[in-house]
């Protein structure tokens, strides 16, 4: 684990609002998490692509300690609703997170933010599946191609990371926080996807669709092995099952 000194280094490097929540959220969370950390010699120097899983709301924070401890603090892409919350919204703004306008022209404004920082060297972390996962076992769904269209663009290495354990603390669309006992957060990331074969290729819904489900294999392998089970056979996949793609599937609709 990272020592006193190396986190203020780290600390320097970061605009002030990232400090800000640093400084507010890092303790806290070494407070409420056992950690399980593996995979750390995966993260690459220089700008990268990290395309986790999605259990839970409580995800972001566990990633987000497990990079920032480990010296690749990350930036994401995340949904603008978040952006609206009162203050914190404002600080994660101010502290170059990505929002993501989904379904509108200005998502085109999020990629190539993502990739302007890839180029600068950060770590960008995209959720592939692009929401909360909906299947019923907690595996990873059909992915979204956002990941893989960001290391198509840069040829920068895609991470992929898996984790088991925020599921725990609040469970998937669920709004009942459970601290105590503390959970463990397992997170192991895995060797870059290979996708060098793919570089040169038109960069085409059937080249972006390969290069995603090679992010998404490598994400569900790594998480059979935090499992110690086999994922189904078949992915999940909204559409085809006719789940809404986003917000809460289990809430009635109009």
């Amino acid at each position: 684990m990272s020592s006193s000194s190396s986190v203020v280094r780290r600390m320097r490097r970061l605009p002030a609002a990232y400090q800000v929540i640093v400084v507010l959220l890092r303790p806290l969370l070494r407070v409420l998490f056992k950690r399980d950390w593996r995979g750390m010699e995966h993260l690459p120097a220089g700008g990268s692509v990290v395309a986790p899983n999605h259990l839970s709301y409580v995800d972001p924070f566990a990633i987000a300690l497990y990079l920032f401890d480990n010296d690749h603090p990350p930036y994401y892409l995340g949904k603008e609703a978040v952006f609206r919350i009162p203050v914190f919204g404002r600080l994660i703004g101010w502290a170059d997170q990505i929002p993501v306008y989904r379904g509108t022209g200005q998502a085109a404004d999020a990629m190539r933010a993502a990739v302007a920082a890839v180029h600068e060297g950060k770590t960008v972390v995209v959720y592939p599946e692009g929401t909360l996962t909906r299947d019923p076992g907690g595996w990873p769904m059909k992915g979204k191609t956002g990941a893989a269209r960001i290391a198509l663009t840069t040829k920068c290495p895609v991470i992929p990371v898996a984790m088991w354990g925020p599921q725990e603390v609040l469970g998937t669309y669920q709004k009942k926080l459970r601290l105590f006992p503390r959970a463990t957060m397992h997170v192991v990331a895995g060797p870059p996807v290979d996708l060098a074969d793919l570089y040169d290729r038109p960069l085409d819904a059937a080249l972006l669709t390969e290069a995603t489900d090679r992010i998404m294999d490598a994400i569900t392998a790594q998480l059979e092995v935090l499992r110690g089970e086999k994922a189904p056979a078949v992915r999940f996949d909204s559409r085809a099952m006719g789940v809404p793609e986003t917000g809460n599937p289990n809430k009635e609709r109009p």
